[in-house]
């Protein structure tokens, strides 16, 4: 019985040693990234785990006997590493959605060791809403890839929000809340950011059980993979938002009513001036600890977009104090991460002394703020930095998941040079750079762009930088695709503000401006950017990010061209000319499904996946009417009434939207135009609106299936075919 014991005892020391002295927990993460993302590579590279640099994230690069080795202190570090060299040793590329990987069969030499210093200690990642207009739908495969994405460009601090409804439920119970009276405060899967946000209760649940519970397994999934890498994930901090239901199981509990968000009712919060909040905000925290750990990184939003009840200094004191406080009293090492949207968005209210009172009323280094929108209108300059706390240099770029080329890309890298060089001074306490899109991937320049310069502690000329990306691009140092490239920068890439094609908004008699569509005639060099880069074809034409490129620039180019199609339109109209309307919106039609039919032939265009994606999650056929509905509505009508002020917020330039919604929408104006011709009637606009509507409101019910798989038709045959079937347009 000894030697079996000792047999035993000696073969469970074997086991642990093998398991505590293996491989570094942190190179397998690596690996795993390796071999999903750049299978090509596979035994041409090692990891090794180094130290931080003084704190700092840092990954070496070294060749020898033709393999390539790279070291990091943690996960996001070699993979940054590996992609640094992809991207400057080999000259390729991996973006959302598309990649350039032609790896030569011999490596490239590195003969010293580089090394490589983040001078950033948080690279942040996500926008909440991003979390409803590009990733409502996605499942553990698209995490999968967006977490290795993030670790090659080397972000490290991304907000992980998914599955709080599981939270809510156990914080409920405590504070006494039933299950009917939390499905009352839910909103539907395709909405969510925005409840969690404060801005709406309720609208478009329910939400089935079997969505949070499975969306409860997910975080924990994603939550695994982020810190196997080294990530630190922002989780949710308590807002105050909470059930109005909550002064109905409580009588002592205050809440205060917020002004309407975008037309839709009040929501409510609990007063921060209460010991009740903080008390919530502790429970908040122990809970979502108990069901997914802590990094101790909270994101708490209490004013995104909504105005305070007062702008007393001492009450603004007491709000940021609690708010902080919760997190702390359940978690001595929290981090409070302040999005400093309302900073901009309420610039009237926060003035100076609000600041001061609400950023201040928290130790500092203890809150992190994030100055959401550099690539437009940065606060960190006219904030005192934040008054003097921590914050993030970060770019929106891209609101509702719009597809669009724009990005003004030489004003991003002049702001955050100048950011990073008032370090201490009147950048005040610059810690990081963000990326907080509310679409992903439709600018592979800028987003390749903002991962470059996680790494770099110099800001280089944007020419040069762009240069070299088109090399990466498509792997060449083609001359057609660099002056294509140049034509953009110049001008697409000048612009902050996204353009919207008029085909893809609500028509209707009068300026065309007030649709909220950043307009503009059709531009020549856009033309011309679509003529040059198809002359590169004969040496691209096979790479799959030169055919998302050729696609992408000729529906940005097609799309302007409806800015002088509704003048006509429009004219007819007012000349009671019935041929010339009939003409204008049969032009309208025609161009609605071209553009329809080239997006085809690219599966990043199709309406159908995001349809198909969210489908999948039902459990029931109800359930799958449910998700789609939602899926169509915030693509759409937004909201659940006429003229909501959301209505084609998120409208999206994809195949299936052209041809079912935007062509049919058009057909009805036009016929409503006719009609009110034939019977010589004047145009009825509050008639016409409530038919709109009620199209918008019937199309969201629909169940009508579109492809998930492109048409199989040459996208750049087609760009080649519409090009000389429009290309005169363009001198109108």
């Amino acid at each position: 019985m000894n030697k079996i014991f000792l047999l035993t005892a000696l073969t469970t020391v074997f086991i642990a040693c093998l398991s505590s002295c293996g491989k570094d927990p942190s190179v397998e993460a690596a690996e795993g990234v390796l071999q999903r993302m750049v299978p090509a590579m596979l035994g041409r590279v090692t990891f090794e785990a180094i130290p931080a640099d003084s704190g700092g994230d840092v990954f070496e690069l070294q060749t020898a006997d033709g393999k390539l080795l790279v070291r990091g202190n943690n996960g996001v570090s070699m993979a940054s590493g590996l992609n640094w060299y992809l991207k400057h040793y080999l000259n390729c590329q991996i973006t959302y959605r598309t990649k350039q990987l032609n790896v030569p069969a011999t490596l490239p030499e590195i003969p010293e060791k580089v090394r490589v210093v983040s001078p950033h200690k948080y690279r942040y990642y996500f926008n909440y809403c991003a979390f409803s207009y590009t990733m409502a739908f996605w499942d553990w495969d698209d995490w999968e890839r967006m977490i290795d994405l993030m670790a090659l460009y080397g972000v490290n601090a991304p907000l992980s929000v998914t599955g709080q409804e599981g939270v809510w439920q156990n914080v409920g119970k405590r504070l006494g809340l039933s299950e009917e009276q939390m499905q009352e405060f839910f909103v539907g899967p395709a909405f969510l950011p925005f409840g969690w946000m404060g801005c709406i209760d309720g609208w478009a649940g329910p939400l089935p059980q079997t969505w949070i519970d499975e969306h409860i397994t997910l975080e924990k999934q994603i939550l695994e993979r982020e810190r196997a890498l080294g990530m630190t994930p922002v989780l949710q901090g308590f807002t105050g938002h909470a059930p109005k239901a909550l002064e109905e199981v409580n009588k002592d509990v205050k809440l205060v009513k917020l002004a309407p968000w975008a037309s839709f009712p009040s929501t409510y919060f609990v007063d921060p001036t209460t010991p009740y909040f903080r008390k919530v905000g502790k429970i908040w925290v122990e809970e979502q600890t108990k069901l997914f750990g802590t990094n101790h990184l909270y994101a708490s939003d209490t004013f995104i977009e909504m105005e305070p009840p007062t702008n007393d200094t001492v009450t603004l004191r007491s709000m940021g104090a609690a708010i902080y406080g919760g997190m702390k009293d359940a978690d001595p090492e929290a981090v409070w991460v302040l999005q400093g949207w309302a900073f901009y968005f309420k610039q009237n209210f926060w003035k100076k002394p609000q600041r001061d009172a609400f950023l201040r009323s928290v130790p500092q280094g203890k809150v992190l703020c994030l100055d959401l929108w550099c690539d437009n209108t940065p606060m960190w300059s006219k904030t005192e930095a934040f008054s003097g706390q921590p914050w993030v240099w970060s770019i929106i770029q891209n609101f509702g998941a719009n597809v669009s080329l724009h990005g003004a890309i030489d004003k991003m890298s002049n702001d955050l040079r100048k950011a990073m060089n008032g370090r201490g001074k009147e950048g005040g306490k610059l810690s990081g750079v963000g990326y907080i899109m509310e679409g992903i991937g439709w600018n592979p320049l800028i987003d390749e762009w903002q991962s470059d310069m996680i790494w770099r502690n110099e800001i280089p000329e944007t020419t040069d930088w762009i240069r070299q990306f088109v090399v990466r691009r498509y792997g060449k140092d083609n001359a057609d695709a660099q002056k294509a490239w140049t034509i953009l920068h110049q001008s697409a890439y000048q612009k902050k503000e996204k353009f919207n094609t008029m085909l893809a908004v609500r028509p209707r008699i009068g300026n065309n401006q007030s649709h909220g569509v950043s307009y503009r005639q059709a531009d020549a060099r856009l033309l011309n950017a679509w003529q040059t880069l198809l002359q590169a074809e004969n040496e691209l034409g096979k790479e799959r990010t030169y055919q998302f490129d050729v696609t992408t620039i000729a529906r940005e180019a097609l799309g302007s061209i409806a800015g002088s199609y509704y003048p006509q339109l429009e004219t007819a109209y007012r000349n009671k000319d019935r041929k010339a309307l009939k003409e204008a919106a049969d032009k309208i039609n025609a161009l609605c499904l071209d553009i329809d039919r080239l997006l085809a032939c690219d599966d990043q265009f199709l309406l159908g996946t995001w349809l198909e994606d969210a489908k999948r999650w039902a459990k029931t056929d109800e359930e799958r009417k449910h998700y789609e509905w939602n899926a169509r509505t915030i693509i759409s009508l937004w909201g659940g009434v006429p003229q909501r002020e959301l209505d084609d917020y998120a409208k999206k330039q994809w195949s299936g939207m052209f041809r079912d919604y935007y062509a049919r929408r058009w057909d009805l104006f036009y016929r409503e135009l006719d009609k009110s011709l034939a019977e010589n009637q004047a145009w009825d606009t509050e008639a016409y609106n409530r038919k709109s509507f009620e199209f918008e409101l019937e199309w969201a019910k629909e169940t009508t299936t579109f492809p998930t798989t492109v048409s199989g038709e040459d996208p750049i045959a087609i760009a080649k075919e519409l090009l000389a079937k429009y290309e005169k347009e363009f001198e109108n």
